[in-house]
């Protein structure tokens, strides 16, 4: 599976981050043997704190909302 997009639950705040990562950021992030440790170069760049947040990875992006 191809990583295209991060979603980070910012619990600290009540903030959902979705982020579509640059071809550039693709191939960055598979250097790091352990996804998180990407992860961490990324917090300064995008303002949220690993230690404060769930995230997942995915290839494709979809979402749903109810009562918006």
């Amino acid at each position: 599976m191809e990583t295209n997009y991060i979603i980070i639950l910012d619990y600290s705040v009540g903030e959902v981050i979705r982020i579509k990562l640059t071809k550039e950021q693709i191939e960055e992030s598979k250097k790091y043997d352990d996804f998180e440790e990407y992860l961490s170069t990324l917090e300064e760049e995008y303002d949220f704190r690993l230690s404060n947040c769930l995230w997942m990875y995915t290839e494709n992006y979809q979402e749903r909302s109810y009562g918006f």
